[in-house]
Parts: C-alpha cells; sequence; structure tokens
C-alpha cells in the first residue's frame, strides 16, 4: 500500500467494561455519515538520561484523544452513548452526563485494500451546539464528536489494548470486521 484515503463504515458497539478490565461488545451499529476523523496520540515520551545520554525510553500509550465529525448523530447513539433518554417522543440530556463506553469501527480507503481500525475503549463527550441561517445557497452543517480512546485489558494478551487494524483482505477477521468487535487471541 502507498496511500490512504476515504473515511467510510464508521460503527460503534457498547462496551461493557468488567471489574478485571476486560471488555465485551454488543454486536456492531451503523455510525452514518462519516466526513472525518482525527485521533491524536495520548501521552508522552518519558527519557532517563545517564552516562550523558538517553540511558532508558518509555513511550506513554495511554490512547487517543480527538474528534469525529459527521453529518448527524443519530439519536440511537445520542440514546446508547451520549445518556439521553427519550420520553413522549423528546430527547433529554439532563445534567448528570452518563457516557457510556463503546468501540469506534471504521475504515479508510487505500490503493490496494481497505484499512479497517477499531478503537477499543472511547467515550463521546456531548456535542456543541451550533448552525446557522441559510443564504443564496445552503451549506450542510455536521455535528463534531469529541472523543477520547483509552486503553483496556486484553485477558489472551495479558496486556492493555487501545486500537487495532487490518489490511489483508485474507485475514480471517477482514471480511467480518463489521459483525462483531475482534479480539486479539494468543496466537499458536
Amino acid at each position: 500500500m502507498k496511500v490512504k484515503y476515504g473515511l467510510k463504515n464508521c460503527y460503534y458497539a457498547l462496551a461493557t467494561i468488567g471489574s478485571d478490565g476486560t471488555a465485551t461488545y454488543g454486536s456492531p451499529v451503523r455510525l452514518p455519515g462519516a466526513v472525518s476523523l482525527t485521533m491524536d496520540p495520548a501521552g508522552e515520551q518519558t527519557n532517563f538520561y545517564a552516562d550523558d545520554s538517553v540511558y532508558f525510553s518509555v513511550g506513554g500509550a495511554n490512547g487517543y484523544t480527538g474528534t469525529l465529525e459527521i453529518a448527524m448523530i443519530p439519536d440511537a447513539f445520542r440514546e446508547s452513548c451520549l445518556g439521553e433518554t427519550k420520553q413522549d417522543g423528546v430527547y433529554i440530556e439532563t445534567g448528570v452526563g452518563s457516557s457510556q463506553s463503546f468501540a469506534l469501527l471504521f475504515e479508510f480507503q487505500s490503493d490496494e485494500n481497505a484499512i479497517k481500525h477499531v478503537l477499543y475503549n472511547v467515550t463521546a463527550s456531548r456535542p456543541s451546539i451550533t448552525g446557522q441561517t441559510k443564504g443564496e445557497t445552503v451549506e450542510v452543517q455536521t455535528d463534531t464528536l469529541t472523543l477520547t480512546a483509552s486503553t483496556v485489558f486484553n485477558a489472551a494478551l495479558n496486556k492493555d489494548i487501545v486500537k487495532a487494524r487490518v489490511a489483508d483482505d485474507q485475514a480471517a477477521a477482514y471480511s467480518s470486521w463489521y459483525t462483531t468487535v475482534y479480539q486479539p487471541v494468543v496466537s499458536a
């Protein structure tokens, strides 16, 4: 592969984080209208100096923070991930935020195969309320979710994990990427 372009096929799967830090996931649900995704690494590189040079270095892989811009946040996502409640057909946001963890699945096109990703432990902050009047032309307004992707414990690997990706269309997980959340297993 030489290049990537085009964000599409965004899905979310509700996560239940167990007392041991592992996660189980519901079935992925389509999150239509993906416009852009930017996720920046969280955590810093820590260097220990001795003998006038870097003697030991450790990376702080604390997940990612960023934004997902979509055409319009679906009501089902507002209910299940942002904690809004529905009463008599009206969605209500309460003063007590209750963001639900979820896995975020998505893909980028490439010159060969799609590159499919999953972020395992994501929470979304309430979006801003924005809009503007219509002028001579209609300018579509989008919604932006602020996301935090944290680590989650994977018992099979006995490690914290943040994300996974696959670009090999011959890999077993490639064709079923959006039917279940891929979980690493111990390889033989």
